[in-house]
């Protein structure tokens, strides 16, 4: 398996509604991703950063590949994972989806490049951050 599956650090309900801590330490960079339904994005990979997502609302496909292995998911509301470093992974949105993103080392590098690459295999065409 490419891809780690998690669960959120710790999760509270009660009559109020709920309270889910995704994770105490590891990561320092944090985004809040919206994608539209039929949007793609990602096809690329990362050197030094492992990335962790959890789905707020929404559905998605999730392709992953390393070398010659190549795996497919489908997430939903409530999912978390990881995808290490140097696995290539792109996303096909089935509806509007809301997801938190987390960077175990942040993309920007001191020198002002980033920890994105697209040259991978898989992936020919120009893309954007996740």
């Amino acid at each position: 398996m490419l891809i780690q599956l998690l669960e959120p650090n710790f999760n509270h309900h009660d009559e109020r509604g709920s309270l889910t801590q995704l994770v105490r330490e590891g990561y320092t960079q944090i985004n809040v991703v919206a994608s539209v339904a039929g949007a793609e994005r990602g096809r690329h990979y990362h050197k030094k950063n492992a990335e962790a997502f959890f789905v707020i609302a929404g559905k998605f496909s999730l392709t992953v590949s390393k070398g010659d292995i190549k795996e497919s998911y489908d997430f939903c509301a409530g999912d978390m994972f990881c995808v290490p470093p140097h696995v290539s992974h792109s996303f096909y949105f089935r509806e509007y989806t809301l997801l938190v993103g987390m960077y175990s080392q942040g993309v920007e590098n001191v020198d002002g490049t980033k920890d994105i690459h697209t040259d991978s295999p898989d992936f020919t065409q120009e893309t954007e951050d996740i």
